[in-house]
């Protein structure tokens, strides 16, 4: 390839929108154009990364097993509405009409459509396991899209849809599909941690979470550095802080805390460490008549020590919470404590709520919590002399860094990352809600047990990016760079010398497979220098008059400090060598 018949279009400045690394850079060195809000159009760059990530994901998906198709972008609505999700996903999900007045919906993923073809093609226990798989344009009409590409409303995504007859059937799939993305990541180049996490809006009952490692991630990732233990913070366990509740050793006593209405700001008057005070945050459920209208409401008081914070999905997974919850209004806890949020408290409330203890919380003992008076607060409170013991002990708080870990085997750290690759099992939820079967060995109908696996592919670049960069553009891993090799040749249209060199080296990588593009377009060698460093390829070649005469080029890694001279007749193999091919 030469760049004079490719297409190149760096730019000097970001754009006054881009936030982000990744946006900036990949919007300079001309991998995407933006079109509208989250909606960017691929440029050659870009799409050359895209189709080299694609290549990756679909070698070690067809070695799992799993069969490439393709499913519309647009799909019906009655589809979305057998499993309920018309009306559940939100706004998120973009909803249309046709002329004829019938709805369909523009997919943000395909569970609904690979049961429909499942249910109508897979009719024996004999065809399955099947594993379904696609790379296809998704779309999300996100509220505030932003990042560029990291959080843009249309993306592609590599969607892949399990079919097992049985649960032990399932897990050999899930664990054949944890392992291919293993691969794949590995393969693309990106230091990354698999973590166990939440199933979220999809719904299913084993998950985890790809997430690519970069400071500049959303999502922070909770790992034990001696085991392998590693989880979203959103599922990672929260032990007891305090392993038996201590005798009361302090009286009841109710304090002046005028203007601290946060528990920092009252440990600091009380000169207590924070460890010492209890957080009160309340929630409502609701339960509603036939008509989808409010028939009754229940208070919650949930409890978490002062320093930690609520974990609002694993307060999601508690008993009585499950269905739904919110945070309660001012006008029910006025109602319920007497007070403004601020001085809330586990005693002495106006009318019963749910308490549930966060485990650590629930081995507290001489602990301050809020008075439910505005101004005051308690110190020296304890379960059982002085309240009741909560209704519910259970974790629901965020870890933090240097919590035991929970497999016993050291303590957790946390670091940030990108979520890039999803892997669930989904059982019976969409096979049961689709009434999708198939004739199992005793001839009885059967649901499928199913798993979905998601990879953002349009993502990952962003995500390399974001853990790869320096001042002077994108590093890329050398599996996913648009070139692997580019040829700077240093007055290629005014040099017959360095032309004819420039064009023998190019012929020769091309002979051997590499992936290489000579810059023919005569710009100044540091122009030309800071396109190619601001795009990312990996090896770069300079050819100039002066180093020929001399019988020399030059070599310069894109992570290396300077250029390296090498003998002009040892620069092929040179380059060869980096690039480990034989």
């Amino acid at each position: 390839m030469k760049a004079s018949q490719f297409f190149i279009s760096t730019l000097k400045e970001a754009p006054a929108d881009a936030e982000i690394v990744s946006h900036k850079l990949m919007t300079r060195a001309g991998f995407i154009k933006k079109l509208g809000a989250g909606l960017y159009n691929y440029m050659p760059m870009g799409l050359r990364t895209i189709r080299k990530v694609e290549g990756i994901i679909r070698e070690e998906l067809n070695k799992a097993g799993a069969v490439e198709l393709i499913m519309p972008v647009v799909q019906p609505a009655e589809l979305w509405q057998e499993t309920g999700r018309f009306d559940k996903m939100g706004d998120e999900l973009l909803r249309f009409k046709d002329r004829h007045q019938r709805d369909f919906v523009i997919q943000p993923t395909a569970e609904e459509v690979v049961t429909d073809i499942a249910r109508q093609e897979l009719r024996s226990y004999r065809q399955l396991p099947k594993n379904f798989y696609q790379i296809q344009t998704k779309f999300r009409d996100e509220r505030r899209p932003r990042f560029g590409i990291m959080r843009g409303r249309e993306f592609t995504m590599k969607d892949a849809y399990s079919f097992d007859r049985d649960v032990e059937g399932a897990g050999k799939t899930y664990d054949a599909m944890f392992a291919a993305y293993t691969r794949i990541f590995e393969r693309l180049g990106l230091q990354f941690r698999a973590v166990a996490a939440d199933t979220g809006a999809i719904g299913g009952d084993r998950s985890h979470e790809f997430q690519v490692i970069a400071d500049t991630g959303e999502d922070a990732i909770v790992y034990c550095p001696t085991s392998d233990y590693a989880a979203n913070i959103e599922l990672a366990e929260a032990v007891a802080l305090i392993a038996q509740r201590g005798a009361a050793s302090v009286a009841f006593e109710k304090v002046a805390t005028p203007g601290k209405s946060t528990c920092p700001d009252v440990a600091e008057l009380l000169g207590l460490p924070l460890s010492q005070t209890v957080k009160s945050l309340v929630l409502a459920t609701d339960e509603l008549n036939e008509h989808g209208e409010i028939a009754k409401s229940t208070v919650w008081l949930l409890l978490v020590r002062g320093d930690h914070d609520l974990n609002e999905v694993k307060a999601g997974k508690v008993e009585g919470l499950k269905a739904g919850f919110r945070f309660a209004t001012e006008k029910e806890i006025v109602e319920h404590f007497g007070c403004k949020p601020g001085y809330l408290g586990p005693v002495k409330l106006l009318k019963p709520v749910k308490v549930i203890a966060d485990r650590t919380v629930a081995n507290m003992a001489d602990f301050v919590c809020g008075a439910n008076e505005e101004g005051f607060h308690i110190q020296g409170v304890n379960w059982g002399r002085d309240l009741p013991e909560p209704d519910l002990v259970a974790d629901i708080r965020n870890v933090v860094e240097g919590d035991p870990s929970p497999d016993g085997k050291g303590v957790l750290a946390i670091q940030r990352g990108i979520e890039v690759g999803h892997v669930f099992y989904l059982g019976t939820k969409y096979s049961k809600a689709m009434n999708a079967t198939f004739l199992d060995v005793d001839g009885k109908p059967k649901h499928f047990e199913m798993g979905c696996y998601g990879i953002g592919v349009t993502r990952i670049l962003g995500a390399a990016i974001e853990q790869k960069h320096d001042e002077r553009g994108i590093i890329w891993p050398e599996s996913i760079a648009p070139f692997a090799v580019v040829i700077c040749p240093v007055g290629y249209d005014r040099s017959e010398d360095v032309k004819a060199a420039a064009d023998k080296l190019h012929s020769e990588l091309l002979a051997k497979g590499v992936d290489v593009i000579l810059d023919d377009r005569g710009e100044r060698p540091g122009a030309m220098f800071a396109d190619w460093e601001l795009i990312g390829v990996p090896h770069r070649v300079v050819l100039g008059d002066k180093g020929l005469k001399e019988g020399l080029a030059e070599y310069q890694g894109r992570q290396d400090a300077a250029a390296s001279k090498i003998a002009v007749t040892e620069v092929l193999n040179h380059v060869l060598s980096r690039l480990q091919i034989g």
